[in-house]
């Protein structure tokens, strides 16, 4: 039977085992190790592993200067240092001289819960899909957290990876493959298609088992990598059914939503609704009861499809 773990569990897992045989891997953090889950690679690897204390921008600085010596850098820190405390020198001394490290965020979205608004990232996305040459994963559940960090490793360059901190149910089937670049089918359906990311997969897949009982069908897409995104899946969804509901735990504006509104104004027009926290902050609070404030539950995407079949009759 499935276990519920969290995405930040499965990287701390993955990067352990696979410092037993990569010696090329370096892990840094910004005393925050216990909760990147970046702690259990210390345990078995110290020689390879370098606390940066409270200082996130140099610690972008370092990853910089170990990748330009050949070695494989695993930075990681909370998802709303990283986007933002550290843009500056991820964008000069990582993207822009495609250094090989991989930034590896937790704690993103308002599902961080009773932290609050200092450390809900809502905005990191759309700070890293802007740079050009990173890569950009959102992983849905822990098996496809441990793939994406694999891949990540095997594959030269920066990339972004933003896991969660709360246990997540398993989405992805045990036999599971993550390709890098291209949306996973979770669910065919010919009328409406739900793209979905991180936490939202979940979710997307309770909406169209719901909306399955009321004769909607829905497709659900989950798109770990919003970049590169999988424009060739998007473009056959527009075409095959009546409409798209995007669903992120993200500002509605710089993430999955804004990538495939752009996509279809450019290439095939078709309805459209994109799920997000609208124009503000979130605050403190239970984090199921703050994606329900937001418009980020499951019924909120059944509403979104409803809209869909109106709109197309």
């Amino acid at each position: 039977m499935a276990i519920e773990l969290s995405t930040r569990e499965a990287y701390g897992q993955t990067l352990q085992k696979l410092g037993r045989t990569r010696k090329d891997i370096i892990v840094l953090d910004a005393d925050l190790s216990k909760s990147t889950m970046t702690n259990l690679f210390a345990k078995e690897h110290a020689d390879r592993f370098f606390d940066c204390g409270i200082a996130e921008q140099n610690m972008m600085d370092i990853a910089a200067g170990l990748a330009s010596c050949g070695k494989t850098v695993f930075a990681s820190t909370f998802a709303v240092f990283a986007g933002g405390r550290c843009f500056d020198q991820v964008r000069m001394c990582i993207v822009q001289p495609q250094h090989n490290v991989k930034i590896v965020a937790s704690h993103g979205g308002v599902s961080v819960g009773q932290d609050g608004m200092s450390h809900q990232s809502i905005e990191d996305l759309a700070l890293m899909t802007i740079f050009p040459g990173m890569t950009v994963v959102v992983p849905a559940d822990a098996v496809e957290a441990a793939q994406v960090v694999e891949t990540a490793a095997n594959t030269p360059g920066p990339f972004y990876i933003r896991m969660g901190r709360p246990k997540v149910p398993q989405v992805c089937p045990d036999d599971y493959r993550f390709v890098l670049g291209k949306a996973a089918q979770m669910r065919p359906g010919k009328d409406v298609t739900i793209i979905a990311i991180g936490i939202m997969v979940a979710s997307a897949l309770k909406a169209a088992q719901k909306l399955a009982q009321e004769g909607i069908d829905c497709r659900v897409l989950n798109m770990a990598t919003l970049k590169p995104l999988d424009k060739e899946a998007v473009l056959r969804a527009a075409r095959e059914t009546r409409g798209i509901v995007s669903a992120e735990e993200h500002l509605k504006h710089g993430g999955l939503g804004s990538a495939i509104a752009e996509l279809l104004a450019e290439e095939h027009p078709a309805p459209m609704v994109c799920l997000g926290l609208q124009d503000r902050f979130a605050e403190s609070g239970n984090p199921d009861e703050l994606m329900k404030k937001y418009g980020l539950a499951s019924e909120d995407i059944e509403k979104a499809a409803h809209k869909i079949m109106r709109w197309r009759g």
